[in-house]
């Protein structure tokens, strides 16, 4: 009984066999394993028409105090007294920082004493020359000697106004580096003093632009901290060289800010006015694709992909110019033609902003909707023929 019903089971895999084998056989397009109907790619792509763009230079650059110096004394000595308040403002001239002035004062007060005594004996060297009671040698002596007084008193004066510490100029004080009872060195840093209204904006153009950049120059500027919000100001000075490394000369440009918003040392982008604006073809950046020192993008044409080889020219804020390769009413892909299918006659279906990216595969095969698992397959549908039958087997008496 059990080899009658081995022999059925293996009777019935066979001919569910040549069934399948048949079905596949009449269906010429599962037997090449593809879908009906030719493959399109999704893609992205505008339509190119001329819009309005400023003629000028876009460039980075660093915002640098109109003036800035660290106070460091000439001297050594302690420090007896500090004027100022950290961040505060301060005038030219003011004192900033005192030092211990004991020494220096009893050094000019000695250097005064001695100019009195050589001043005395001068004088009577003078009418003594006069009367002929001494050789005139004597008299050039002690005319000498005066002399030497009198510059040993400026320099006591000189040391003693070193004490002293004054603010070169007007301006923002900073955070010091010492205290009230520190012994400091000559040369040492004690604070930094910058005058930053005006604000300088040190940057730099391409050698090619030199032309077009000048003293005087309208120029905008734009940074992190107050995004949205123009400074405007102007070229004060362009470098009278070329930098041989980098191929770019450099500029200074100054900016008024009477509110102290900007600061030296912050990340500036710069706009500068070359000419009166004008209308180009731009194309979003994303659009252009580069093999070398070629340029192209791909374009819509009659359903398909067209490779078009363009030139470029300025750059605005997420886009591009170009100059040669394009015209008005051209449509170019701007999402879906980095894809690796993508070549030249490829048949491309144009989707919304956004969808390019989510589609899945070709035109005609609908997509398993988001978060939807495929349905399992059923033991029958899995398991080989052979199995079938010993799992049948295993379940007869």
């Amino acid at each position: 009984m059990r080899r009658e019903t081995w022999l059925n089971l293996l009777l019935v895999a066979a001919l569910l066999g040549l069934s399948a084998c048949g079905e596949d056989a009449g269906d010429p397009a599962a037997a090449a394993g593809g879908a009906p109907g030719e493959m399109q790619l999704p893609v992205e792509a505008v339509t190119l028409e001329p819009e309005p763009l400023a003629r000028g230079l876009q460039t980075v650059g660093s915002l640098r105090a109109d003036e800035s110096v660290v106070v460091r004394p000439e001297v050594a000595g302690r420090i007896d007294r500090i004027h100022f308040e950290e961040g505060g403002r301060v005038e030219a001239g003011q004192p900033l920082f005192t030092l211990d002035p004991s020494t220096a004062r009893a050094a000019l007060s000695e250097a005064e004493a001695n100019l009195r005594n050589s001043r005395s004996a001068s004088e009577r060297a003078k009418q003594l020359v006069d009367q002929q009671l001494i050789a005139r040698s004597d008299y050039d002596t002690a005319q000498a000697a005066y002399g030497v007084d009198r510059a040993r008193v400026e320099t006591a004066r000189a040391a003693l106004s070193k004490m002293t510490l004054r603010a070169p100029f007007s301006g923002r004080i900073g955070l010091r580096e010492v205290s009230v009872g520190d012994f400091v060195t000559a040369g040492q840093d004690l604070v930094t003093l910058v005058r930053s209204d005006p604000i300088g904006v040190d940057f730099s153009v391409p050698e090619g632009a030199l032309a077009q950049v000048g003293e005087g120059q309208p120029v905008e500027v734009t940074v992190d901290a107050f995004p949205g919000e123009r400074f405007s100001g102007r070229v004060v000075a362009v470098a009278p060289s070329v930098d041989a490394a980098s191929r770019s000369v450099q500029l200074r440009a100054q900016v008024p800010n009477p509110d102290l918003r900007l600061r030296p040392g912050q990340f500036a982008r710069l706009s500068l006015d070359t000419s009166a604006a004008g209308e180009a073809l731009l194309v979003p950046e994303q659009a252009l694709m580069q093999e070398g020192d070629t340029r192209f993008v791909y374009t819509v044409v009659d359903g398909k992909a067209t490779r078009v080889e363009v030139s470029t020219g300025r750059r605005v804020p997420g886009k591009v110019e170009v100059t040669e390769g394009l015209q008005a009413g051209d449509v170019v892909i701007t999402a879906g033609q980095a894809k690796p299918m993508m070549h030249e006659g490829m048949g491309v279906m144009v989707l919304p902003a956004g969808a390019a990216d989510g589609a899945g595969g070709p035109a005609g095969q609908p997509e398993m909707p988001a978060g939807e698992a495929p349905a399992e397959a059923s033991p029958s549908d899995e398991a080989p023929a052979g199995a079938q039958a010993d799992e049948a087997a295993g379940t007869n008496p």
